[in-house]
């Protein structure tokens, strides 16, 4: 009951309807929690030295565990292991880990994706390091098939939990960090975090900026703004800029096709649950779409999931 009178409108004796809308905080728990139902976890001894494990989908995982090091220091003993694989747009946004990269001058367009990953060591709950690479073996029909245009990707989160993916050290190098041999991609992570294995999506039309409304009470605080794009399975697009002062979402780097058939999706929290609206859209220039309250419906975590997923 509690939930629900903080999510709803209320009305006084002046007949005056006051919105209250969910917090960040109320938001941002809603995504800790999808990512965490998403995280595998497993256990190993450091001086086993080299182990492999095999993720829910089929991806191994191979570590040393005599590389891991606290503080500069070798590792021994019992060490935890927290691992997450995303392969569907479904995935990425009720995680928030959506697929846009740094272009060379500081931009973001979307990348296509070949999997996202996260690990993590830990001893007592300790966060370790470690002093070689972790390989990860790919199935590539989880995304499509092989896409020898992909290379290895590093996610940086900041300081309000939104993720942004650099290419990781020297795209010439080793094949940017990524090979594909028979039916997987290869891997070199050359430390812990949030990896990606991706490449730009291309597309040759002219391109432009977009804007967003949503509806009153949220902003980028308490909800997010994401594009799917039509025909394209593993990649999902996030509009990451606010105005407070029109109370539009932007894309404001000009990186979408003009002429694109895609979806715009709206969420929130409302009860503990995914508030959510999505709009078929064709993207034209200098577009301003809007979403109302009307268009909007409560679903389960599962039920949105299913929802993004099943989007052409």
């Amino acid at each position: 009951m509690t939930t629900l009178l903080f999510t709803s409108c209320t009305k006084h004796d002046d007949d005056v309807n006051i919105l209250i809308r969910p917090t960040a905080e109320d938001f941002n728990e809603l995504k800790d929690e999808a990512l965490e139902n998403l995280t595998q976890n497993f256990q190993f001894d450091a001086e086993d030295g080299s182990v492999s494990f095999t993720s829910d989908k089929g991806v191994d995982i191979h570590i040393n565990g005599s590389c891991l090091t606290l503080n500069g220091n070798p590792v021994t003993g019992q060490v935890d292991l927290e691992f997450v694989e995303l392969f569907d747009k479904g995935n990425m946004l009720i995680t928030n880990k959506p697929t846009m990269g740094t272009l060379p001058n500081g931009d973001k367009a979307l990348l296509i994706s070949g999997g996202e990953f996260f690990i993590e060591a830990t001893q007592n709950g300790n966060i370790l390091e470690t002093t070689c690479n972790i390989q990860l073996g790919i199935p590539t029909n989880l995304t499509g098939g092989v896409d020898n245009d992909m290379i290895l990707w590093e996610g940086t989160i900041d300081n309000d939990g939104n993720l942004t993916w650099d290419e990781a050290g020297d795209p010439a190098a080793d094949q940017g960090g990524v090979f594909a041999e028979g039916n997987q991609y290869y891997a070199f992570l050359g430390d812990f975090g949030w990896s990606n294995v991706d490449r730009f999506y291309n597309d040759p039309r002219p391109k432009t900026t977009i804007l967003v409304g949503v509806p009153e009470g949220y902003n980028n605080t308490n909800s997010s703004v994401f594009l799917s794009y039509d025909g394209e399975d593993t990649g999902l697009a996030n509009l990451d800029t606010y105005n407070p002062a029109s109370g539009l979402f932007s894309e404001h780097y000009g990186q979408i096709p003009i002429g694109l058939e895609c979806h715009v999706i709206f969420v929130t929290e409302e009860g503990n649950n995914w508030k959510y609206a999505i709009q078929s859209v064709t993207i034209a220039e200098n577009d301003v779409i809007t979403i109302t309250d009307g268009e909007t419906s409560i679903v389960t975590e599962a039920q949105l999931t299913a929802i993004i997923n099943g989007l052409p």
